[in-house]
């Protein structure tokens, strides 16, 4: 048998060597990009969750139309699923970050707290409640002293952000408050702030409690204006 003269196999290797590099090369740049497809993805997602200061909207010179863009940011948190599943337009509270319908089945009641025999008290303690054992779909159950729906003038669910808008500065669907005191609740309320404390398993809302007070009061400053 006779085999390959050194040149050709010098040559043969060189061409191995090439085509392994080149390979490498496309490999890398494929990793690369994926990576920065994933790591675009995570930041979107980041911001999302993310609160603007109000210095954010400086920029615009416009005061009624820095007012809305305000109130468009704070609504990152008033849509979130922790702040509308008690919010529901129905007679039933909603779960989860899909807002599907209470399960087991609960009913809002004429209190908004429940219905003889099943309060919201039954299952729903003063704090929430982190799961040890078991093999439940979820990992705790939210709780606090004041647990219950908002008031069904007071729904959200189904609107749009400039309909909740008009709705919460209306003291007939905002339960009698003046955007002074509106602005006292949404920065201070203690079952407000479970938002952001929602227990085991849940993500919280967007921001901090006090990132969306210092929106909300500088909503108010520039007018309230609505989206």
């Amino acid at each position: 048998m006779y085999g390959l003269s050194s040149d050709r196999r010098n040559s043969t290797h060189r061409q191995e060597e090439a085509g392994m590099r080149s390979l490498s090369v496309v490999l890398a740049l494929a990793s690369g990009i994926a990576a920065g497809g994933v790591g675009s993805q995570d930041a979107a997602a980041q911001n999302q969750r993310a609160l603007q200061s109000p210095s954010a909207f400086s920029s615009i010179s416009d005061r009624i139309t820095r007012s809305k863009a305000l109130f468009s940011e704070a609504a990152k948190v008033i849509t979130d699923p922790r702040c509308m599943n008690c919010h529901p337009a129905g007679d039933h509270p909603l779960q989860g970050a899909d807002r599907h319908i209470h399960q087991p089945v609960a009913f809002r009641g004429e209190a908004n707290n429940g219905v003889p025999g099943l309060v919201c008290a039954t299952c729903h303690s003063d704090r929430n409640f982190t799961l040890s054992i078991g093999e439940a779909s979820y990992q705790s159950i939210p709780g606090h002293p004041r647990w219950a729906l908002a008031p069904l003038e007071m729904a959200w669910e189904g609107k749009s952000v400039g309909d909740i808008c008009r709705q919460i500065k209306d003291p007939t669907r905002n339960g009698g408050r003046t955007l002074a005191l509106l602005h006292e609740h949404i920065a201070k309320d203690d079952l407000v702030a479970w938002a952001w404390s929602p227990g085991a398993g849940r993500t919280p809302a967007p921001g901090t409690q006090e990132q969306l007070g210092i929106l909300i009061q500088a909503w108010i400053e520039t007018g309230a204006e609505c989206p």
